[in-house]
């Protein structure tokens, strides 16, 4: 192509579309971000996993920080983050804490996954 030959223009039109469906408010894309800034951590990802994998879906923090190789105050933290987020909940028996899955929690997140 020599360097008198122009490109063809294009319609600047064709590439604004209309919005047709439903955009989430920003208070909502703040609360989600938060929501999936608890998941977006290797560490809390497979606690969640180690949690749902144990019986009743609850597991003592006690089985927890074998497998993750990190310290007990480490993992503490990272169950606090999942409990706060709404992944888990908390009760204490005796001197041991124990974690168990939310029903519905990873459904709703799978479910923004999983939309077009």
């Amino acid at each position: 192509m020599s360097t008198t030959e122009l490109l063809p223009i294009r319609d600047l039109q064709a590439c604004c579309s209309p919005v047709t469906g439903d955009v989430i408010s920003a208070e909502h894309a703040e609360s989600l971000a938060r929501t999936l800034k608890a998941l977006a951590d290797p560490a809390r990802l497979r606690l969640l996993s180690m949690v749902a994998a144990h019986e009743h879906a609850e597991a003592c923090v006690c089985d927890l920080t074998g497998p993750l190789e990190l310290s007990q105050g480490t993992v503490s933290h990272h169950l606090k983050v999942l409990v706060d987020a709404g992944f888990l909940t908390r009760s204490k028996r005796g001197t041991w804490a124990y974690y168990a899955i939310v029903d519905g929690s990873l459904d709703a997140v799978a479910g923004l996954i999983a939309q077009p």
